[in-house]
């Protein structure tokens, strides 16, 4: 059992590879920490890590070693709290990397539900624009839209929008209607940075279009406020746009042509998933499946 637990903290260090971060998270101190790190060396007789006074590095048994006990830690990990499972709730902190726009406009009116349904479980929810390292800043599931990078990330798909065009009734009364998708090269169009083509798809039909206007936004938000404004044409989920078009704000454009399905992502580190994150990702997937 001792030589678990040491293995287990040797897979800690190795996260972060900073052995006062690893200490913090474990609340031990760091004197402890090194000094059961040394007693797992000396009990398999070879060095794990290199320690300097600025970075700690693996040594080639090191890495080897490393990449076998974090299977182990985490079988060990599961098969604990699946037993504990039987006896009560999921519980614990869930921390969650996600876009601001999925979480503002997706998550935030299912986060309630989520939480009744599961008392014992506290959500962190990081909303910065940046791409979080899981492993190194702990953290547990990352939603991410778009193909998933070539990783080692688990990736688990949880649902597909289909994009539409839209526009304000004013803005379209003063620019013409488009009756073809090659016409929008002369409207203004609101799109993502780095994105000068729209590919738009009727039945087995698709074009390329070249897309151009006065606006590039990396935020939701702040594309249908800008559209509202009269300021040119999006392409967004119907659902993002719901309250917009019951007011009458924005009205769709084209409406026979629709952008790519725009996948939606659960990642994680491993398939071995804590039941705290495991009932979080299928509540989402069967959430998100309905709308």
């Amino acid at each position: 059992m001792e030589l678990l637990r040491n293995m287990s903290l040797f897979v800690e260090v190795c996260k972060v590879m900073n052995f006062r971060r690893a200490a913090e998270s474990l609340d031990m101190p760091s004197s402890t920490l090194s000094r059961r790190i040394s007693q797992l060396e000396q009990d398999i007789g070879l060095r794990l890590l290199h320690r300097t006074t600025r970075k700690v590095e693996l040594t080639e048994a090191g890495q080897i070693y490393y990449e076998r006990c974090k299977r182990i830690v985490d079988e060990a990990n599961l098969a604990h709290e699946q037993l504990g499972a039987m006896l009560e709730q999921p519980s614990g902190l869930l921390r969650a990397s996600v876009p601001v726009d999925f979480a503002i406009i997706y998550m935030a009116p299912l986060l309630a539900e989520f939480a009744a349904l599961y008392p014992g479980i506290q959500i962190e929810l990081d909303m910065t624009p940046r791409q979080a390292d899981l492993i190194s800043e702990n953290v547990d599931v990352a939603i991410r839209m778009g193909t998933p990078p070539d990783s080692n990330l688990i990736a688990r798909k949880l649902t597909e929008f289909k994009s539409q065009l839209f526009a304000s009734p004013d803005y379209l009364a003063l620019a013409g209607i488009p009756a073809q998708p090659d016409e929008l090269q002369h409207y203004d169009c609101i799109g993502f940075p780095k994105i000068d083509k729209w590919t738009l798809v009727k039945g087995s039909e698709s074009l390329s279009v070249e897309v151009g206007g006065k606006f590039r936004v990396n935020n939701v938000g702040m594309m249908k406020r800008l559209a509202v404004l009269n300021q040119g044409v999006i392409m967004l989920p119907d659902s993002a746009v719901e309250d917009e078009r019951k007011n009458k704000q924005l009205v769709p454009v084209l409406g026979e042509w629709s952008g790519l399905p725009l996948c939606v992502y659960a990642l994680t580190e491993t398939r071995l998933l804590p039941a705290k994150v495991r009932v979080f990702v299928d509540f989402l997937k069967e959430k998100l499946a309905s709308q």
